[in-house]
């Protein structure tokens, strides 16, 4: 339940903000929004403020805002406050106001993170409290992800035989696996207050030929308290860095795609950002938002991607139109739309379908 709830959320609250965007933009532009809807239809409620009709509705992922001549013909007659109609400076901002709120919205967020105190490394800043040895990622196909481990584990002490050794480094772990290699060593973890002991047995070749590993990264983490200030001057500088990063990431999928190289593996798909956004909720306030922001970031550079049926493939038909001043045909744009919008659908399922797997 706990996990269902964190990612209705994660997914409505970054695709409302998405859609408010474009709202707000199109409102200040002088373009006419028919409706603004939390949730897609079937319609639950509405009300009706001005020439805008404000909705709830029935499935919980997400939202949408219809601005008036987005899919019109040219037969329409309230041109002058169409977006089909207006001119390209315009349509520009309506649709990059979307991208431009996720990436303001996933600094507040992080921000707010450094406000509260954030987990960071405790190499990050003198000013780090309470440091602690973290599990950070858990491999697949690992003795530690079928004994259990998940990311945000403290690490306490592990027993091997009669030997109990205190968790003060990622070198001490180390260290101790590779001396009693095929040995089940205990491993006393901290998860949500609770305490546990994970029995898990180091295996060979894992992470490098000739090596043991139980299938864990760690690092030292401790919380970072920002006055508000500097809270949004990391925030900004965050925000800048995970932008870089997941632009990068994208870069080298489209060149692994490109040489045939590309795995699935590396794609997740609802059920697994919903197994994340569970994970992240379960582990901390602080983490939940972080994650939410991490997301929000995701979201805005995907729909930069020059893809029809996402905003940057619609602002690229935009700039065709502006270059050739040519108006390229509704009914062209519509099926383009319409074809790679299935195609998204596709790809979405077959993720999604992956994800399933790998709980079985």
């Amino acid at each position: 339940m706990t996990t269902l709830i964190a990612f209705i959320v994660v997914i409505v609250l970054l695709v409302l903000v998405h859609e408010f965007g474009h709202f707000w933009a199109a409102k200040k532009t002088g373009l006419r929004v028919d409706e603004f809807g939390i949730g897609f239809p079937p319609r639950i409620w509405g009300i009706k403020k001005g020439e805008t009709l404000y909705s709830i509705n029935a499935i919980p992922f997400g939202g949408f805002v219809k601005i008036y001549g987005e899919n019109e013909s040219e037969s329409e007659s309230d041109t002058k406050r169409s977006f089909a109609h207006t001119g390209p400076y315009k349509q520009a901002i309506v649709l990059l106001a979307g991208v431009s709120l996720n990436f303001i919205f996933a600094w507040l967020l992080i921000s707010v993170g450094f406000i509260a105190g954030q987990p960071v490394p405790a190499s990050f800043d003198e000013r780090v409290e309470n440091p602690v040895l973290m599990v950070t990622e858990v491999l697949p196909n690992s003795p530690a992800l079928e004994a259990g481990f998940v990311p945000g584990d403290v690490i306490e002490t592990l027993q091997t035989g009669s030997q109990n050794i205190e968790a003060i480094s990622p070198e001490v772990i180390q260290d101790a696996v590779s001396v009693h290699k095929e040995t089940e060593i205990l491993f006393t973890v901290k998860r949500s207050g609770e305490e546990l002991i994970i029995p898990v047995t180091p295996q060979e070749g894992l992470v490098e030929e000739g090596s043991y590993s139980v299938g864990i990264a760690m690092g030292t983490i401790g919380t970072l308290k920002l006055p508000i200030h500097e809270a949004f001057y990391e925030g900004a500088k965050i925000t800048l860095d995970m932008s870089q990063a997941i632009v990068e990431g994208f870069l080298l999928l489209f060149r692994q795609i490109f040489l045939g190289t590309a795995s699935s593996d590396v794609l997740t798909g609802p059920v697994g950002i919903a197994s994340l956004a569970g994970s992240a909720l379960r582990t901390g306030f602080v983490e939940f938002i972080s994650f939410t922001a991490i997301i929000s970031i995701h979201l805005a550079i995907l729909n930069l991607l020059p893809i029809p049926a996402l905003d940057g493939g619609r602002l690229l038909f935009v700039i065709i139109e502006t270059i050739t001043r040519k108006k390229i045909p509704t009914s062209v744009v519509a099926y383009v739309n319409a074809a790679f919008f299935f195609l998204l659908i596709g790809l979405m399922l077959f993720v999604t379908y992956k994800d399933i797997l790998k709980f079985f």
